[in-house]
């Protein structure tokens, strides 16, 4: 089962993708995840990826892809995977489709986890990251050690500053809104899902959602 999420930024993709891939007992890939990783590791995709994530900027379709074409051939998809930023622009849910296609897959359902804008500014405006493990914390201030005991210190990600969040909404209700449409046309289960509430009952609402999605073998 390959499932995309969507959603604009904050709306609790990446902790949902989290729970819902232990439930269903496939891998989560998260391309900021990767990026994030390549960023801090040094390498050729991360250097470029970089001064579009620092600006809330969208990365390129042929970065994003090269890192997806990578984590599908990877064989911990082969019962399938949650592919949580992978599709922001049609153009991209294009690409990932002839992707798939070539190695006789296709995307089985799309998630859409919605919030209000004033609720996603609160959200991400209030986390620091970790500057070693770039894992994101809610309600801890910039300075603090990393809970992770990793030796780092959390920092105010630039795409987590007030002028960058607000730019990437605007950049996620131009781009990739027009996502949903896109996958509806083409047959694709779009189920949106309530982001606002305890986690517990919106990882309810999404499983409920895919409840009637066949799982792989």
């Amino acid at each position: 089962m390959i499932i995309v999420l969507l959603g604009p930024p904050g709306a609790g993709k990446g902790t949902q993708g989290e729970l819902l891939a232990a439930r269903l007992g496939i891998p989560k890939i998260a391309t900021g995840d990767l990026f994030r990783a390549a960023v801090r590791d040094g390498t050729p995709l991360g250097i470029e990826a970089k001064k579009y994530m620092d600006s809330g900027d969208l990365v390129p379709d042929s970065v994003i892809l090269g890192v997806l074409r990578d984590a599908m051939a990877s064989t911990e998809t082969a019962r399938g995977a949650i592919l949580d930023g992978a599709v922001r622009t049609v153009p991209q849910a294009e690409s990932l489709a002839a992707v798939l296609k070539s190695i006789d897959r296709k995307v089985d359902a799309v998630l859409l986890f919605d919030a209000n804008h004033a609720e996603l500014i609160r959200r991400l405006s209030s986390r620091t990251t970790c500057d070693i493990c770039q894992t994101p914390f809610k309600g801890l201030e910039p300075g603090t050690a990393c809970p992770r005991n990793d030796g780092g210190r959390l920092i105010r990600r630039k795409d987590d500053e007030p002028e960058a969040i607000q730019n990437r909404l605007n950049v996620y209700e131009e781009l990739t809104a027009p996502v949903v449409a896109w996958y509806q046309t083409h047959g694709v289960p779009v189920e949106s899902i309530d982001a606002i509430g305890d986690v517990t009952d919106v990882t309810m609402r999404a499983a409920e959602a895919l409840r009637h999605v066949p799982r792989a073998d």
